[in-house]
């Protein structure tokens, strides 16, 4: 077992929420710290706000991760005259870390939304606002024969699954000529001769993203001092990502019976309710935190309700003219899940590198509204 420092928990998160699929206004990632510190216990927060920044100093923490940015408009100056530069410094001075998952944790496989609609029991679920897909580029190599299976070997984490099938690849078998010049050591034939050799042609899909881990990957395991491989572009449609999330209730139920149901799993204060409290819902649109701007994208989709925060008078209405019920369960509880969640994707990949490194999750943050 190992202690990580900054930058490795900076490369986790950075895989649970990859950072450019967060949104062009946002601030994501490392706000605040030195990559080169180790980090041996983590604290996660919904808010990177006073109560969540003194008990992870309390709590001996080196990293706080949380959803809410820490930074989110450019600084002219960090000084204790303001809330924002007192926080910085005192975390400064305390050697804590600060990484903030935001839009791209709301649209991360597993992320925000995911979490929220496994809380309120929805299945068949789908990103409600595609924001982007997965790009994919088609690896070809040529190996000789019998080493195909180390190779794929090596790709396989670079691999992309088709549906629930993963390792994927398709071989063809076929003859290689080359000729080795002065200063090469080959693998196989001799310096000034023509080479005959039998090979197979290995051809395997990948993730763009992945591609300077899958050719590194291709280079540390093939047995040629020069391995031959082509890269191409292809247009095959990708895994979708997106804001919110669309799915269904195992059985249908009234609009009211489902807002006390959202009410009960998220452990809300109170929920508000537009549209007859009597129809009868299935489809649901979800969006953690303020996701009323997504009201024509879940009515055109078809959902019978939008589950989210922060609904306005207007908005409410305009639900109303397009036939779709709210429940608004607020901002905070609407996200609050995301802290266990986070924790708890964060313990796995902790484990999986065998980091010693603890994790906690914040317990003492509470709905900022008193209701009456």
């Amino acid at each position: 077992m190992i202690t990580p420092k900054l930058s490795d928990i900076v490369g986790i998160t950075n895989k649970i929420a990859p950072a450019q699929f967060a949104e062009s206004w946002d601030n994501v990632g490392l706000q605040l710290g030195e990559p080169a510190q180790e980090v041996s216990r983590i604290m996660v927060a919904l808010d990177p706000g006073a109560p969540a920044i003194e008990a992870a100093i309390a709590d001996r923490c080196d990293l706080l991760v949380t959803h809410h940015p820490f930074f989110f408009t450019p600084l002219k100056k960090i000084t204790s005259a303001d809330e924002t530069g007192r926080l910085a410094l005192r975390a400064v001075k305390n050697d804590l870390a600060i990484i903030s998952l935001h839009t791209n944790y709301d649209i991360a496989s597993g992320g925000v939304n995911d979490l929220l609609a496994g809380r309120l029991g929805l299945s068949d679920c789908q990103p409600l606002k595609i924001t982007g897909a997965a790009e994919y580029l088609k690896l070809v190599v040529f190996v000789p024969k019998g080493h195909e299976e180390a190779l794929l070997k090596a790709l396989s984490p670079s691999m992309v699954n088709l549906g629930n099938y993963r390792d994927c690849s398709f071989q063809a078998d076929g003859v290689g000529r080359f000729t080795p010049l002065q200063g090469a050591n080959p693998f196989v034939g001799s310096v000034g001769r023509p080479q005959r050799q039998e090979e197979g042609r290995l051809e395997v899909l990948i993730a763009k993203q992945k591609l300077a881990a899958a050719v590194s990957a291709l280079k540390g395991a093939h047995p040629y001092e020069e391995p031959a491989f082509d890269i191409y572009p292809v247009l095959n449609q990708g895994e979708v990502r997106g804001l919110g999330r669309i799915g269904v209730l195992a059985e249908p139920m009234s609009a009211a019976a489902f807002a006390l149901q959202v009410k009960q799993a998220l452990a809300a204060s109170g929920v508000r309710l537009v549209g007859n409290p009597e129809r009868a819902v299935k489809k649901i649109a979800l969006c953690g935190g303020s996701g009323a701007s997504l009201l024509h994208e879940a009515a055109r989709k078809g959902a019978d309700v939008l589950v989210t925060g922060d609904v306005k008078y207007h908005e409410a209405r305009e639900a109303e003219a397009l036939g779709l019920a709210l429940v608004d369960a607020g901002h905070f509880a609407t996200e609050w899940p995301m802290v266990h969640g986070l924790a708890a994707a964060l313990v796995k990949a902790l484990e999986a590198r065998k980091y010693q490194t603890e994790v906690v999750a914040y317990q003492g943050e509470r709905e900022p509204f008193s209701f009456f």
